[in-house]
């Protein structure tokens, strides 16, 4: 049975990162960034591992040269690798913006920046680095600058490994990214917000969507910063939980959306993309006000069907595609 290029790849980050998780006594997310390390490298880092240990990763890592397949072939066996990890691991922000998305928010960004031949793109909640990548491998003709920020060491080493693995020009930042940001403003902010209360009372202070009374919503600051940090003109798009507007907060968001953006979209994903309703989600397009911004004629809005629905997803870029050219022409 013939075994696909992404296989091909997967199997040896899956067969090394076992190797060495059994061999350092660590997870197997932090052997597969030990791995990956040592990929890019072309050598054995670890220096604690036996000489016969180091023939047997040299001899798989010399089964495939990276150079001869595209990035979303990488990608895709990285994330197979990654979720694999993941599945052992419980921690709740370990968990990845599904392929989908990344696809279908790519497009998108290509659509609203079509007159950008090149662009800055910040993530702030980069996690693994799925979603950018994703996103980067499909501006195939515009000049790409990214940055990606987390608080979560292994996450962002994971993502550092991945843009490497991808030759991907991004700039990472272990922190917390409700914190300053030494970041400048960018064309466009992608986000999968992170959803729940901000534990950090003292951090939340400072932002105008801070809650009056207990811990404020992260996913409410988020928006907030990333405003701060994008262009004014500049784009936002952030997957949003469904009752992001109907929260007890709801009201104060609002008020800041309409003094700081013009809402161009929101794009429901369908429902079946999610075990628990509870936790649906959508794209929610937003423009940051600035000098000769005009706000949309109308929002644009649409339930998205099945992402796989060939037939439904063209009639939803046929609306898209009408849509910009009454609102932004």
């Amino acid at each position: 049975m013939s075994v696909s290029p992404m296989e091909t790849i997967f199997n040896v980050f899956n067969e090394t990162a076992d190797i060495l998780k059994e061999e350092l006594s660590c997870t197997y997310l932090e052997a597969l960034a030990e791995t990956s390390e040592n990929f890019f490298q072309g050598d054995v880092l670890q220096t604690e591992l036996s000489e016969v240990t180091k023939k047997r990763l040299l001899k798989k890592y010399s089964e495939i040269k990276l150079e001869s397949y595209t990035n979303e072939t990488i990608r895709k066996a990285f994330q197979l690798a990654i979720l694999k990890g993941m599945k052992d691991s419980s921690q709740p922000n370990h968990q990845m913006t599904p392929d989908s998305i990344g696809l279908f928010m790519g497009y998108l960004i290509s659509k609203f920046l079509e007159k950008h031949s090149a662009v800055t793109i910040l993530d702030p909640a980069v996690g693994t680095g799925n979603l950018i990548f994703t996103i980067l491998n499909h501006l195939d003709a515009k000049e790409a600058n990214a940055f990606g920020v987390d608080i979560d060491e292994l996450l962002i080493q994971l993502a550092y490994d991945g843009a490497n693995l991808q030759q991907q020009p991004i700039q990472l930042f272990n922190q917390d990214a409700l914190e300053p940001l030494f970041i400048d403003p960018v064309d466009v902010v992608v986000s999968d917000l992170p959803v729940g209360y901000y534990p950090n009372d003292e951090g939340a202070s400072k932002y105008t969507l801070k809650a009056d009374t207990g811990h404020s919503y992260a996913h409410h600051l988020f928006i907030e910063q990333s405003m701060g940090h994008t262009k004014p003109g500049g784009y936002l798009f952030f997957l949003i939980p469904n009752g992001l507007f109907e929260s007890p907060e709801a009201p104060n968001l609002h008020r800041y959306l309409k003094e700081t953006a013009d809402i161009q979209g929101i794009l429901q994903l369908p429902l079946s993309m999610f075990q628990n309703p509870g936790s649906a989600k959508s794209i929610l397009i937003l423009q940051k006000k600035g000098l000769g911004v005009q706000p949309p004629k109308q929002v644009l809005l649409a339930n998205l069907p099945s992402l796989s629905n060939q037939q439904g997803m063209q009639s939803i870029i046929e609306k898209l595609d009408q849509w910009l050219a009454e609102n932004k022409a």
